[in-house]
């Protein structure tokens, strides 16, 4: 399908005030559409059904589900770089800078208090902006290939755009991937940066808790060696976790890992009441999870020429593979709200805790400007 054709078909959707997704996986050319057929809010209930799934951060809520009626595939979406917006502006407030260190400073007194291992704290930044949804959307992929990019709307939930570099939990069959994403820095031309004991503690308390989580869930757990990885214009610290399921317990898996202390904090229960109480605005989606849920993916057997016989023969495996809705905004009355937070820990400085939520504000708000 053309580039035009997609997303006219995809803009139809939206004049028509129904449900859909659009979307790319990282370090891939394919972009996919999922559209729904009409605007029923379906909500999910026991991790079987299939479709593209929306969750909250506060999994108190219902998860959102997308119903998968009608799919549509472009193979290679053009890099070409589009014409700037010139309809979006922003100005930073000191009301929320002092807010924020304020926010960030409790944090660190609860941690020094021994109520808290680690907190994730984040604030919303508003921004005029009257682009249209899918022109920030192709803004999105040429501009972040190492990420996962979508556009999602439903006309009683509302629209959502992002570009997440963080994979919640991938299922392959029975095969588990998940991984531990923390410590950020602006890149500055290495692939592999010097790093602070402040990050490097963030990246360990993440990892030890996810895996401690997976302990008795899955079996040949294994832990891979940790490295920097780049985001846009942002370094961070990951360690892949691998797995096999033992059984379809997908379900149970996502309850013990979402939120992860790299959105929410450690111990998860006291973390997650403080922002509730503390943060000052409703994350609704930010730090939630998003992706594709028990798709079908077929995959001809035998790729060789040798074997050509053997074609006709696909295997089809159901496939899972959710991400962690970081670097994201909602686009509403001509606003954007864009979230954005930090991990804090006994060695954080409020000042520069600011200072990482400004830099990774940039990933938004340079497809806004």
């Amino acid at each position: 399908m053309a580039p035009l054709d997609f997303f006219e078909k995809v803009n139809i959707q939206l004049a028509k005030e129904l449900p859909f997704v659009v979307y790319r996986k990282p370090k891939e050319n394919k972009v996919k559409a999922v559209l729904q057929n009409n605007d029923d809010l379906h909500f999910l209930e026991n991790y079987e059904e299939v479709g593209f799934v929306f969750a909250h951060f506060d999994s108190k809520n219902t998860s959102v589900l997308l119903k998968k009626d009608k799919s549509l595939e472009l193979s290679d979406f053009p890099s070409e770089k589009l014409e700037k917006n010139s309809g979006s502006t922003f100005e930073e407030g000191q009301g929320q800078r002092a807010f924020h260190m304020a926010l960030v400073k409790k944090g660190i007194a609860e941690i020094n208090a021994g109520n808290f291992d680690k907190i994730v704290l984040s604030r919303c930044i508003t921004a005029n902006t009257k682009a249209s949804p899918l022109t920030l959307f192709q803004k999105l992929l040429v501009n972040y290939n190492n990420a996962f990019c979508y556009l999602w709307y439903h006309p009683k939930v509302g629209m959502w755009l992002g570009a997440t570099p963080e994979i919640l939990v991938m299922v392959r069959g029975q095969q588990l991937t998940t991984m531990s994403l923390a410590g950020t820095q602006l890149f500055a031309g290495e692939d592999k940066p010097d790093w602070g004991n402040k990050e490097l503690d963030e990246q360990k308390l993440v990892t030890g808790y996810i895996v401690d989580s997976l302990e008795n869930k899955v079996s040949n757990l294994s832990t891979h060696s940790v490295e920097s990885v780049r985001a846009g214009s942002l370094m961070h610290l990951r360690t892949k976790i691998s797995g096999v399921l033992e059984k379809e317990n997908l379900s149970s898996i996502l309850e013990a890992l979402h939120p992860t202390p790299a959105v929410c904090g450690l111990p998860k229960k006291t973390t997650k009441e403080f922002i509730l109480r503390n943060e000052n605005y409703n994350r609704e989606f930010y730090t939630g999870y998003l992706g594709e849920l028990n798709m079908k993916l077929e995959k001809q057997r035998s790729p060789r020429r040798a074997n050509q016989e053997n074609q006709a023969y696909k295997t089809i495996a159901s496939t899972t593979t959710l991400f962690v809705n970081l670097r994201c905004m909602q686009l509403k009355n001509e606003k954007a709200y864009i979230y954005v937070g930090g991990g804090i820990t006994k060695d954080s400085d409020p000042e520069k805790e600011w200072e990482e939520t400004v830099s990774k504000s940039k990933t938004m708000l340079t497809i806004l400007r």
